[in-house]
């Protein structure tokens, strides 16, 4: 399938696996946020730009989206927030971007046939030599991205006189730091190959399991840390981690078809019974008890795993997958999706305060 719009960012093409994500905003967030990399971001909002580019909208030290895809891409810095036009930045960043594509259309063609690989190409190469490059890029089942956006080396953050945070990074998005640190924690960022002896050493309250990019099934390594962890401290996973932590304890995750990515995807929390508004972006989801992906109810059903039973704590009304479980038998728990949502919406920022609550009556 192809479709034509104008190149509006740095030249060159770019390959990778094509999602799409129905943020209204959040654009830069998105470019940034560690968990897409290897990834083309198809926008279903149609103007995207409006409000250019700022440092504080960074939810890494750069770029990890390999390109943008929009129906009409904006390039201003007249917001009081902006810093930089939303093209110039691009370019500056070496990223490609197109504008001017029936968005709409590619979304309909992801939703029909799932998350595949595409590229964003120059007129001027041939759909042969075009298709040879998609080819030649990895399927994003079996992938390990972690190793590409971990921290080369351990990194502090914090001063406060809360708990001590051991953050496992397969790809934290810095707003997920911010939230911790506001709420006194001291956060350490280690490398994902990090094993559970050096994370130990550290005699941390807690173990926290990011958010990340590819198959959560390629990190086997990363999975036999968390087993050796479950047990030996609280330990909390989001997005990746929660997968993570869900194949630590024995179950299995599987690819959606196309995933949920965006900042309108509606929750149920079984513990309080309220519905929230989430910011999600994951390929992958965990398998449900009895081998099912989904859950067809609101009650909190339970896994027997190696390490006890689990509860289902959360679950998607969209598609009814898994959202969330708590370990009954050991300290620790999961979301699928993002609490800390930069930039929005904020309606879970509460499971930090939950998470914090938990460890200190661990």
């Amino acid at each position: 399938m192809r479709f034509d719009g104008e190149i509006c960012a740095a030249a060159g093409h770019a390959v990778g696996e094509v999602v799409f994500t129905t943020g209204m905003s959040g654009y830069q967030e998105s470019m940034t946020d560690p968990s897409f990399a290897g990834q083309l971001i198809a926008f279903t909002y149609p103007h995207i730009g409006n409000y250019g580019v700022s440092a504080a909208a960074m939810e890494s030290e750069r770029v990890w989206a390999r390109a943008a895809i929009m129906r009409e891409a904006c390039n201003r810095e007249d917001a009081p927030t902006a810093e930089r036009g939303w093209l110039d930045w691009l370019t500056d960043c070496g990223i490609r971007a197109i504008t001017g594509v029936d968005t709409r259309a590619l979304v309909r063609h992801i939703r029909d046939a799932g998350a595949m690989r595409g590229g964003v190409f120059e007129a001027g190469l041939g759909e042969r030599d075009a298709r040879e490059l998609i080819e030649a890029e990895p399927q994003m089942a079996g992938q390990d991205l972690a190793r590409e956006v971990t921290p080369a080396t351990v990194t502090r953050h914090g001063h406060g006189s809360g708990p001590h945070i051991a953050v496992l990074d397969t790809g934290i998005k810095a707003s997920m730091v911010r939230e911790l640190v506001a709420r006194g924690a001291r956060v350490s960022l280690h490398p994902c190959a990090s094993t559970a002896e050096e994370l130990l050493a550290e005699e941390p309250d807690a173990v926290f399991l990011a958010n990340g990019p590819g198959d959560p099934a390629a990190l086997e390594y990363v999975v036999k840390t968390v087993r050796a962890l479950v047990g030996a401290k609280p330990v909390w996973g989001i997005c990746l981690g929660h997968q993570l932590l869900c194949r630590a304890v024995g179950l299995e995750t599987f690819k959606l078809p196309f995933g949920h990515r965006g900042a309108n995807h509606p929750v149920k929390d079984l513990q309080t019974g309220r519905v929230e508004i989430t910011s999600q972006n994951h390929g992958f989801a965990a398998v449900g008890p009895g081998g099912s992906r989904t859950i067809d109810t609101d009650a909190p059903v339970r896994w027997e795993t190696d390490f006890g039973e689990a509860a289902l704590s959360h679950v998607n009304l969209y598609d009814r997958t898994v959202e969330g479980l708590e370990l009954l038998d050991a300290p620790g728990g999961t979301v699928q999706y993002h609490p800390e949502a930069g930039p929005g919406p904020h309606d879970s920022k509460y499971l930090f305060d939950r998470f914090l609550e938990r460890i200190a009556a661990a």
